[in-house]
């Protein structure tokens, strides 16, 4: 079934793309896109650095004109990871992430099938603080898939899951960028989700 899907987000989702020919990355999206079939076109606008607030700015060249069949969004680690590595930014706090989210998510066409990704974790630990600030960001994940209608990825629920079970396998290299495995978790995490918008 020829369709396109667009993965916007951040560096878990652009994972070194600007050194690819392909454009897609080393990371989940491209997992994802070597499952898929050949008729299946997938773009990667992940951006380094990217918190909600940045998504205004590229919304309509990066997704509204492109039309996509599909959008999948990961967004908001960084939203979270800024107020601990760079506290003298302006901090983007849950209710402003909730309204902007929602904002960009108002503007889709209702023809555009739409994947939202739980933001997934800041450090391996499941007490850490930056997971401890991500529990309301991935809750308002929850409640926009909800509200648009939409497929809910489950990542952060996944990974936290597997830090009870598997310590001693790491899924990052700093608590935030994915290793392989992270990768791999995630990608299945999508597809398991997914699935039923990918194979109509």
């Amino acid at each position: 079934m020829a369709m396109k899907i667009i993965f916007i987000g951040d560096s878990i989702t652009a994972s070194n793309k600007n050194t690819d020919p392909d454009r897609l990355g080393d990371g989940y999206v491209r997992m994802i896109k070597e499952v898929l079939s050949k008729e299946v076109t997938v773009v990667n606008k992940g951006v380094n650095g990217h918190r909600v607030t940045d998504l205004p700015f590229r919304w309509q060249r990066d997704v509204i004109d492109l039309e996509p069949d599909l959008l999948s969004v990961s967004i908001g680690i960084n939203d979270v990871w800024r107020q601990l590595d760079s506290p003298q930014l302006e901090q983007v706090d849950v209710s402003q992430f909730e309204e902007v989210y929602r904002g960009l998510l108002s503007q889709l066409s209702p023809k555009t099938k739409l994947v939202l990704m739980e933001p997934t974790i800041i450090k391996e630990n499941t007490q850490s603080q930056g997971n401890q600030l991500l529990i309301p960001y991935v809750e308002a994940v929850r409640n926009l898939a909800k509200e648009f209608d939409a497929v809910l990825v489950p990542t952060h629920e996944v990974f936290i899951n597997h830090l009870n079970k598997k310590p001693d396998v790491s899924l990052t290299t700093d608590g935030v960028h994915m290793r392989r495995k992270g990768n791999e978790l995630m990608a299945k995490t999508w597809l398991e989700a997914a699935e039923s918008l990918i194979t109509q």
